[in-house]
């Protein structure tokens, strides 16, 4: 299983058409991936514990307090 990085960020599933790995509403784990972003993509934790590029379009990014993003570290 991939590990958070500490320049994590996170973002909500908005969409997951076709991708059984992917839950609406659910918080995920971003990794950086610059060429992916520029691509329009983003490098996502999926439900199968690895990560794999999905449309950027399918997420919102967004900031979460110290306290939500620890809470997420122990959870996965």
């Amino acid at each position: 299983m991939a590990k958070p990085h500490s320049n994590e960020q996170f973002a909500v599933c908005i969409e997951n058409k076709d991708c059984d790995d992917l839950e609406k509403r659910k918080i995920y784990v971003v990794l950086p991936d610059e060429e992916a972003r520029k691509e329009g993509y983003l490098r996502v934790i999926d439900e199968s514990g690895e990560d794999y590029l999905y449309p950027a379009s399918y997420f919102v990014v967004v900031s979460l307090p110290a306290e939500a993003r620890e809470a997420l570290r122990v959870a996965s």
